[in-house]
């Protein structure tokens, strides 16, 4: 029997960070009283944990290994300091005891980064009225009010990095799913015509969420929008935040008179704000299709590092199908 090998440590490539000493490390950083308490909220495509210290609820978010670079986060923080700054509702970093933001934690696998978050106020629900969708709207407008002509030290969304990469990688995570991986590779073909196509001169361009949903915007008595996880946040047209978020809306809305209620009211809340010209309405009903192949590839290159068994052949399916809902709905005719 080889001990040696027995108790030599194995290398990891995503561990868990124990919320016990985790809660150690932000009591004693933050300076938090000895009640601080850590629990674990998601582990996902990073890790998450609520935190409750000086009688004030926070959010930790632990990045997973190679994720994220330390510039990238130190732009994400950026922003949202710019947009906190601004009176914009998002939740914004916390700094430390030495007016730090980041973490550096040495997980087995390497290192990790870790930054604490306000706790945004209110609740996550999909079932919302007409009336707080034009609210999430204008919310959302004044978020790119101020981010309109900012630029970020992080990606910038285009054609090359949202569809033609994203479609290699799905093909060779999906072999087996013919029929949908030449659907996706036809829908590509067709977006990043019209996308090269786009007149440049009449989008608005800024930073984007990238991820508006109601998975993550908080409600706070059916009148109040706070924003939060900007982990994809980066450079591009600003529609690309009101196509996705409509997206989302349809494929949350089996009722698609309701959903278009909705859609209205959305589109009428954000052009109290701000308004929207005819090149970006044009765009606005294909941007999320790039949005969607593009995460489609996120789940297949973090496999590793976020295995779920949902991530298999019918969920391709599933997620052509509510691309081709969208389609037929907005009638896209793919030519």
């Amino acid at each position: 029997m080889n001990y040696e090998l027995m108790t030599e440590k194995f290398p990891t490539i995503n561990s868990t960070l124990s919320p016990e000493k985790l809660g150690q490390l932000i009591q004693r950083k933050y300076g938090l009283t000895d009640k601080t308490e850590c629990n674990i909220f998601r582990l996902a495509m990073n890790h998450l944990y609520i935190v409750h210290g000086n009688e004030t609820q926070y959010v930790f978010r632990v990045y997973t290994h190679n994720w994220r670079t330390k510039l990238d986060i130190e732009e994400e923080l950026r922003l949202l300091t710019l947009l906190k700054e601004a009176g914009r509702q998002v939740s914004f970093p916390i700094a430390d005891i030495s007016n730090s933001f980041i973490q550096e934690i040495e997980a087995p696998e390497g290192k990790r980064f870790g930054v604490l978050f306000s706790y945004a106020k209110g609740i996550k629900t999909a079932k919302f009225s007409a009336e707080t969708s034009f609210l999430i709207a204008q919310a959302l407008a004044k978020v790119h009010q101020s981010a309109e002509n900012t630029v970020l030290r992080r990606i910038s969304y285009n054609a090359q990095n949202l569809l033609k990469d994203p479609v290699l990688k799905i093909k060779n995570f999906y072999n087996k799913n013919r029929s949908e991986v030449e659907f996706l590779e036809n829908l590509a073909d067709f977006l990043t015509l019209k996308i090269e196509n786009t007149d440049q001169q009449n989008m608005r361009h800024g930073v984007v969420h990238f991820d508006v949903w109601f998975d993550n915007l908080h409600i706070d008595s059916e009148k109040e929008i706070t924003f939060f996880d900007f982990d994809f946040c980066g450079n591009g047209y600003l529609c690309f935040d009101i196509s996705y978020f409509l997206f989302q809306l349809l494929a949350t809305h089996l009722n698609e008179e309701e959903y278009q209620i909705k859609a209205d009211s959305f589109i009428k809340g954000y052009e109290t704000v701000t308004t929207m010209n005819a090149e970006e309405k044009k765009l606005v009903p294909l941007a999320c299709l790039a949005i969607m192949i593009y995460y489609i590839s996120v789940q297949c290159d973090r496999f590793d590092y976020w295995t779920n068994i949902f991530l298999n052949e019918d969920h391709l399916k599933r997620m052509v199908g509510n691309l081709k809902r969208w389609i037929a709905y907005n009638k896209i005719e793919i030519n």
